[in-house]
């Protein structure tokens, strides 16, 4: 009987990160859309006035973002119960770095939310100048950018810390331990080239990309549907 409960309890929780996992993909994909509708690389004015146009849209990517935040913090305490017993320190870690991201995520958002108050403020055009305000405008979505790499770096090794666990755990296929390790691999080197090699940046986001979306969108997938594996007793 308490073997039957726990793998109830088991699936309760995997099916409530699956739907956790489908409200961040959903919500930082809208996020991420309207931002790069808005910015037009190296023409501060266009940009600024882009924004102006779909303000109410900008504002609410600013909410996705945090309503992803949000399910950020719970998603890594659901992977700290369902992984606990694989290795507690482990699974800790893993949902320590998840939560230094979504805090470095949240702060982070102050700068989008920044462009809005330069241009809002008519104050700021009378005393500084519409070039002044559109290039602090630009400057805050270019803050923003880096804030979300550095967001990267917590969440990249937290994913290498869950494919550790989840190659490990008996509730979950091996594969997706294998798929995390990657993924957390390409957001690091993502991280690294914005900072350190820009010339790689070509090769690594694309390479980020495919590997993030493939292991989040499959992971979510199979734990909305499945939960997790059938555990003979």
């Amino acid at each position: 009987m308490t073997t039957l409960t726990t793998t109830i309890n088991d699936k309760k929780l995997a099916r409530t990160a699956g739907l956790l996992y489908l409200l961040i993909i959903a919500c930082g994909l809208f996020a991420g859309v309207v931002r790069q509708q808005v910015l037009v690389p190296g023409d501060a004015a266009s940009t600024a006035q882009n924004i102006l146009q779909s303000e109410g849209l900008f504002r609410m990517s600013f909410i996705a973002d945090m309503i992803m935040a949000l399910c950020d913090v719970s998603i890594g305490v659901v992977f700290y119960l369902l992984l606990k017993q694989v290795s507690k320190g482990l699974a800790m870690l893993a949902a320590f770095l998840r939560l230094a991201q979504t805090a470095i995520i949240g702060l982070n958002l102050l700068h989008h939310f920044s462009a809005i108050i330069w241009l809002n403020n008519p104050i700021y055009m009378e005393t500084m100048g519409a070039d002044a305000v559109y290039a602090q405008v630009m400057n805050a979505l270019e803050l923003h950018n880096y804030g979300y790499l550095i967001s990267g770096v917590f969440f990249g090794v937290s994913c290498l810390v869950l494919g550790r666990l989840f190659i490990k755990s008996p509730l979950f296929p091996t594969t997706f331990g294998y798929m995390l390790l990657i993924a957390g691999s390409g957001y690091l080197f993502n991280c690294y080239t914005n900072f350190a090699a820009p010339s790689l940046n070509s090769i690594s986001e694309p390479v980020m990309l495919a590997v993030s979306i493939t292991t989040e969108l499959a992971l979510c997938i199979w734990l909305l549907i499945k939960g997790v594996k059938t555990q003979k007793a």
